[in-house]
């Protein structure tokens, strides 16, 4: 790294400190988090209390007093991280979409970077931003309907196509634009034990689009495993092997959680006995003669040893997607939670469980985190062309 170089980082829409944490790993100063959940403000205050916080909504909050705060001027951030909330583009959301409430934020997110010019910034969200449409249609209105006759914001990608326009509009104090850079990304491929996907964009002032980071795992029958030019995914068992969690934190199954003894590791609803799983999926129910059998295997999930997690959701008892431990009769604890998103052992989650859940469940992997502050930093500590000239002359 050339000398004079100092790591400073401005977090938006902080969190759990999930994309955070990998870049404080590698040596970057966090100098202020941005977040109006109370909630999250006494994890940071719990766990870095000399983190100065910003606890209102970012759409409140003038770019002057976040650098105020952080102790910067113009351009002198390296990074701005941020993942405005991603309800409204999440399958699992209420599918409001860009032209939403809070769709709006991730053009406050964009604001902030064109006002505060930092050297790179991370942007981070669902992988279903992708493919989101500004304007929400269900699914069965648009299998009715010829791509011709949607509107251009009912169109699949439309919103993701409007926030990327956005993003590259960007322009530097030099007249420019950012590079854009962005994928989505499995977290498993980074060494983290869970499966979850989430887009990824980086963006660099200088002109040049910094690379997504190589991965470093990959399924243990891919070509690139058995040749040893990468590791296999860390397992479920693999992560929680060395946990020390005596008394387990967790929400309690509701009432269906009494089907959940049929089911072994790895299984689902189909391992339920025959004269049960009517009763148990209710509306869910598919009896196979319409040929659909095989789907809905995330009803009455219990997890296996020797695979990564499904995705952590913001609960692990939602019956359609229950997170159940493999061996006993409770879902994840939250201690797992965090070992599988792998924050560190002494990370505390302040107030009730189902917050603590959440704040786990919707943050960034570490490992995924790291991962990325890993590739910014190379770009960093590249060499300046320009300067070596002139030093050589």
């Amino acid at each position: 790294m050339r000398e004079g170089d100092n790591l400073t980082l401005v977090s938006l829409f902080t969190g759990a400190m999930g994309l955070d944490l990998g870049f404080e790993e590698r040596g970057f100063d966090i100098r202020v988090a941005l977040d109006n959940n109370p909630d999250v403000v006494k994890t940071i205050k719990k766990n870095r209390p000399n983190i100065p916080v910003i606890n209102r909504s970012i759409s409140n909050v003038k770019t002057r007093e976040i650098l105020e705060v952080a102790k910067l001027s113009v351009g002198g951030a390296t990074v701005v991280t941020g993942g405005p909330p991603c309800q409204p583009f999440s399958t699992a959301g209420r599918r409001l979409s860009v032209d939403g409430e809070e769709g709006q934020l991730v053009f406050q997110f964009i604001r902030v970077i064109r006002e505060a010019q930092p050297r790179f910034f991370v942007f981070e969200n669902v992988a279903g931003l992708v493919s989101a449409a500004r304007k929400h249609v269900s699914f069965y209105s648009r299998i009715k309907k010829n791509k011709e006759e949607l509107t251009p914001k009912e169109r699949l990608g439309s919103a993701f196509e409007r926030i990327l326009t956005e993003f590259q509009k960007i322009r530097t104090l030099e007249g420019s634009c950012y590079s854009i850079n962005w994928d989505v990304v499995n977290s498993a491929n980074y060494g983290v034990p869970q499966k979850r996907r989430r887009l990824i964009m980086i963006g660099s002032r200088a002109g040049k689009k910094v690379p997504l980071p190589p991965t470093t795992h990959g399924s243990p029958s891919s070509l690139e495993v058995a040749s040893g030019q990468k590791k296999p995914w860390v397992t479920l068992g693999d992560a929680l092997k060395n946990l020390h969690d005596p008394k387990p934190e967790f929400l309690a199954f509701p009432r269906w959680g009494r089907y959940m003894k049929y089911i072994p590791a790895g299984g689902c609803w189909r391992d339920l006995p025959k004269r049960l799983q009517k009763e148990a999926m209710g509306g869910a129910y598919d009896d196979g003669n319409d040929g659909n059998r095989g789907g809905r295997t995330g009803f009455y999930r219990r997890l296996s040893w020797d695979k990564p997690s499904p995705t952590l959701l913001t609960s692990p008892i939602f019956k359609g997607s229950v997170l159940a431990h493999p061996e006993e009769a409770r879902p994840l604890s939250v201690r797992e939670y965090a070992e599988i998103q792998r924050f560190p052992d002494d990370w505390e989650f302040i107030d009730h469980i189902a917050t603590k859940y959440r704040l786990i469940g919707e943050a960034v992997p570490i490992p995924l985190s790291t991962a990325i502050a890993d590739q910014i930093k190379a770009e960093i500590e590249k060499p300046n062309p320009a300067q070596e000239e002139k030093i050589e002359a």
